[in-house]
């Protein structure tokens, strides 16, 4: 017994040895940073999930208005029951998301489509001028996607709804039917004109990857070309068609700007755009829930996904040995092809901004004549017979305020989260298959599911009052920064991570070896060896930002408005030419940033979209 007892290790070993392991942990940058991390993505994420889920299930103050002798805090199901089966349901609910998912299926299956197609051509056939059909296919991304709404408007806006002639009514007399301006049909057009650039980069990374001995061999089988696409092509590139695919189910479902601009004048509800309504209406409860189902949608569409890919043991398309390429000749379709393409992208990209810079100059909305140009619109002085007195933005203290606004917040939050994304690309390759990575990627990846407008919503539950340490954000910038830093988090770390991946441990282990410190191990070995991806990474998100409605739509005030958000504030006061004299300012600063990014930073916007 004696000996079984002296055997025994003394409790003060065994904390000495616990101090150890702690000690350890804390002086690991891997272990401390994964702490910090998932102190602050619990608390961006997780804490205001659980927020808005606890709102929806709780009586609260407002609810007073609708029953008697309820006691704020208690449980109900009397929210859920109210969005998904009441007298009202069919309104607020069933129609709208009804609307939503033809939207997305449709969006998606003509991106498909379009964005297809032209990763093809580009990739696998002879078409001539592919860097400027390269370049030209990335700018629609560099562009709001509600900006092709407004330019709809000024060729198919019909007087009956619009109160005023589009192009089409005012060169030909025709008055466009109400489908053809408002409502499902052009929602749809304007958002695949969108969202194919998500097709168009991923499925040409994924095809410009395959050996074309592949399909040569089943060619060479006695396959058609038609066989060979469905058996051979298709299969390697479903990977990229997948992941485009969700990518644009989720962002379609969820989108507010294009719905709002087209749908609303004519009463057609989207989740969305109903989300907002009831926010708006004071209706908080009803609007997080339908939140949460946008959220469960999109999460479901991603479990899809990966279940698809899955499936398969193996895409790869990349081996040891050389991938010869083969481009197919396109022969007598190559003049027409080329025509084609450009013409298609010239209307994504190009004539959008010219008909609005156009309207920017009418003083009249209706009448394009060049009688009826002016400069007011951008360098006018008050008067009261236009726009209520509104000066021209070159000169309009709220629309520097605004631009202000907008730079603070595009810059801050992009800068952070790409030097964030940095670290904990990091975290997950160095701890690579231990647990504080995997959570430290799951947690980061989160954001990814939320659309914006439910994003938004959360945001609002979660810091119009204090909590804990922090102070009431709302009416401030830093709650716009936050959550577009927060938001931007998925793509951020997914570049720090290929970047981290991309850089060998022999240079940091030396330095480690000489005795430097992590931070300097970290600022002057990993910063400068990843400046290409970080600065691509900042690009991307800088655009992201600049052109961000959805997101943020909920959460300004008239002191923290940015460009977006005042631009449809005055669209939907009807002051059309304020409007877009604005888009045109985010568009140039857009344009510039890249331009200086590509040309000092050689940063490449397209392989952070793609990559």
């Amino acid at each position: 017994m004696k000996q079984y007892e002296a055997s025994k290790p003394h409790p003060r070993v065994g904390l000495i040895r616990l101090s150890n392991r702690v000690k350890g942990i804390l002086s690991s940058p891997v272990h401390l940073i994964s702490i910090l991390t998932f102190v602050f993505l619990v608390y961006t994420i997780v804490l205001p999930m659980w927020e808005i889920v606890s709102h929806t299930f709780t009586w609260q103050p407002e609810d007073v208005r609708v029953a008697r002798g309820v006691e704020p805090g208690q449980l109900t199901f009397y929210h859920w029951v109210h969005v998904l089966a009441s007298d009202i349901s069919s309104s607020i609910f069933y129609k709208p998301m009804l609307h939503s998912l033809e939207i997305a299926v449709c969006v998606s299956v003509f991106s498909l489509l379009l964005g297809g197609t032209l990763a093809f051509l580009v990739t696998r056939t002879d078409i001539p001028y592919k860097k400027t059909i390269a370049f030209l296919a990335v700018v629609p991304y560099m562009l709001p996607s509600w900006i092709k709404a407004f330019a709809w408007l000024v060729v198919f806006k019909n007087d009956r709804v619009g109160g005023s002639k589009g192009l089409l009514q005012y060169l030909f007399d025709v008055n466009p039917p109400d489908w053809l301006s408002y409502g499902f049909f052009p929602i749809v057009v304007n958002l695949t004109a969108h969202y194919f650039v998500f097709f168009y980069l991923l499925m040409a990374v994924a095809l410009s990857s395959i050996n074309s001995s592949l399909e040569e061999a089943a060619d060479i089988l006695g396959a058609n070309r038609f066989t060979v696409m469905r058996k051979v092509t298709f299969p390697l590139v479903l990977p990229a068609i997948l992941s485009a695919l969700i990518l644009t189910f989720s962002k379609a479902m969820g989108t507010f700007g294009v719905a709002a601009f087209l749908g609303l004048p004519v009463k057609y509800y989207t989740i969305a755009t109903m989300l907002y309504g009831s926010i708006k209406n004071r209706l908080i409860s009803d609007a997080y829930v339908l939140s949460l189902i946008l959220i469960a949608i999109s999460s479901i569409t991603i479990y899809i996904n990966q279940r698809a890919i899955g499936k398969r043991k193996s895409y790869a398309t990349i081996g040891g040995k050389d991938a010869r390429k083969s481009v197919i000749p396109l022969g007598k379709w190559k003049l027409p092809a080329i025509g084609g393409v450009i013409l298609f992208l010239a209307s994504t990209a190009i004539f959008p901004l010219l008909l609005l810079l156009w309207q920017s100059f009418m003083l009249r909305e209706g009448d394009y004549s060049f009688s009826n140009m002016t400069l007011h619109f951008w360098t006018g002085d008050s008067n009261p017979r236009i726009a209520s007195g509104e000066v021209g933005v070159l000169k309009n203290d709220g629309i520097a305020l605004a631009l202000a606004n907008s730079l603070k917040v595009a810059f801050t939050a992009s800068i952070l989260a790409a030097v964030i994304g940095l670290i904990l690309g990091y975290v997950i390759t160095k701890g690579r298959k231990t647990l504080s990575s995997k959570l430290t990627e799951q947690l980061s990846f989160l954001p990814y599911l939320i659309p914006g407008i439910a994003f938004s919503a959360i945001y609002l539950s979660m810091f119009a009052k204090p909590t804990f340490l922090v102070p009431a954000l709302y009416g401030t910038l830093t709650i716009v920064i936050l959550i577009t830093l927060v938001k931007e988090l998925p793509f951020a770390t997914r570049s720090g991570t290929s970047t981290m991946y991309q850089i060998g441990g022999e240079l940091e282990e030396a330095a480690k070896l000489a005795g430097a410190s992590w931070i300097r191990r970290f600022l002057k070995i990993m910063v400068p060896l990843s400046r290409k991806g970080l600065l691509s990474a900042f690009l991307l998100l800088f655009v992201s930002a600049m052109k961000e409605l959805d997101l943020i739509v909920l959460l300004v005030t008239p002191n923290t408005g940015t460009l977006t958000t005042l631009t449809f504030n005055y669209a939907e006061s009807g002051y059309q030419q304020y409007a877009d004299a604005i888009i045109i300012i985010i568009i140039a600063i857009i344009l510039v940033t890249h331009f200086l990014a590509t040309k000092f930073g050689k940063a490449d916007l397209s392989k952070g979209i793609g990559g």
